[in-house]
């Protein structure tokens, strides 16, 4: 085959689903169940929606980071990455969302803050696993990330850029996120604890906003590939969709600082 005819070759399908992929799919609907569960437990204990101290934490993060596993796991299946590689990566990424949701659920029913808390040893012990997780978190998705922008991924018309789209955005959710965090570190350690729960509030919205752009826009990308358009249409739906989600996380980050 010549270099030019090499050069056409469409990328390959999707990697085989795995024991690694199988397990996060399972993983993440527990964690799905987990929020779920805690949204009814607030339906019957109430108590306030925001603050350090609430039934929405568990919730939230509980939904957030099953519905990020299960996407994460389809997703990069469409990444150009060694399948073990692929597999440790998601088994990190899997074990650190049930540190995460695990720390905050506790807390929780502890009824006590889960971030920034350094009151007591053990409250000082789950923040700072909290902390370390979320290093990870930042480690493993950057991981695939880097793997995303190496090597065009493959999958239907519109899939490459939705997944590059999808982890950019990620990487700002995850540096907001990294943001609050010494935000909030450098209040606790001035001793204005209360001051690290409310300094950190312009940028949440925007960390939700952006963490999601993994799950939607691919997800986007599938769904196109299912209807009877020109591969030229769906890309170019695919590349609208990704200006306006880029569009609302900035919206988001205004928003936030408006009301701050």
């Amino acid at each position: 085959m010549s270099a030019t005819a090499a050069a056409v070759v469409p990328p390959p399908g999707r990697l085989p689903v795995r024991g690694a992929e199988r397990a996060a799919y399972a993983v993440g609907a527990a964690l799905i169940v987990s929020g779920l569960f805690h949204l009814g437990v607030f339906a019957v204990d109430g108590g306030p929606w925001d603050g350090p101290v609430s039934w929405r934490k568990p919730f939230t993060f509980g939904v957030s980071f099953g519905l990020t596993l299960i996407a994460l796991a389809r997703v990069t299946s469409y990444v150009r990455i060694g399948e073990r590689t692929r597999s440790t990566l998601l088994a990190l990424f899997a074990a650190d969302c049930v540190l995460e949701v695990a720390g905050i659920t506790v807390q929780a029913w502890r009824h006590v803050p889960s971030h920034f808390n350094m009151e007591t040893p053990v409250n000082s012990a789950v923040a700072m696993s909290l902390a370390v997780g979320g290093a990870l978190l930042v480690v493993v998705l950057t991981a695939f990330a880097v793997a995303a922008f190496r090597a065009r991924p493959a999958g239907p018309a519109g899939m490459p850029l939705a997944l590059r789209a999808g982890f950019a955005l990620l990487l700002v959710g995850l540096l907001s996120g990294a943001a609050m965090i010494a935000r909030g570190v450098v209040d606790t350690r001035t001793g204005d604890q209360q001051a690290a729960y409310h300094s950190t509030g312009a940028l949440k919205p925007l960390h939700a906003v952006s963490l999601h752009a993994v799950l939607v826009l691919p997800a986007l990308a599938w769904l196109l590939a299912r209807t009877p358009w020109s591969e030229s249409v769906r890309r170019r739906i695919v590349l609208a969709a990704v200006w306006a989600y880029a569009a609302a996380a900035v919206g988001a980050l205004g928003w936030g600082l408006a009301t701050a």
